[in-house]
């Protein structure tokens, strides 16, 4: 849990110094609002539409955030599925599941 707050505590700092006045009062008055929310499904809605937006702007601040992302951890995968014709792959090319299909041809 702290790892996360502090990557949440870096990112905010990261676009407060890139920002400009507008953007830093946005930026204070989004992360204010998130902050007096009681249901943080609103709260991570609005900051991240306040980050895509941004990230959508500035090419520049994706190529810093993605820096700033720890890289996948390596090890073993567990995938799961169940259920009638259910399926499940870490990576999966065509799957067709059903009655009627025929295989897509090349």
């Amino acid at each position: 849990m702290e790892a996360t707050v502090g990557l949440g505590q870096r990112i905010l700092q990261l676009l407060w110094r890139r920002g400009d006045e507008a953007g830093r009062t946005e930026l204070e008055r989004v992360v204010g609002e998130a902050a007096d929310e009681q249901d943080d499904t609103y709260s991570t809605a609005v900051l991240g539409r306040l980050l895509r937006r941004v990230l959508q702007e500035d090419s520049g601040l994706r190529e810093e955030l993605s820096a700033m992302l720890p890289a996948p951890a390596a090890g073993t995968v567990t995938i799961t599925a169940s259920g009638e014709r259910a399926i499940a792959a870490q990576h999966i090319g065509t799957a067709i599941t059903g009655d009627g299909h025929t295989s897509p041809r090349s």
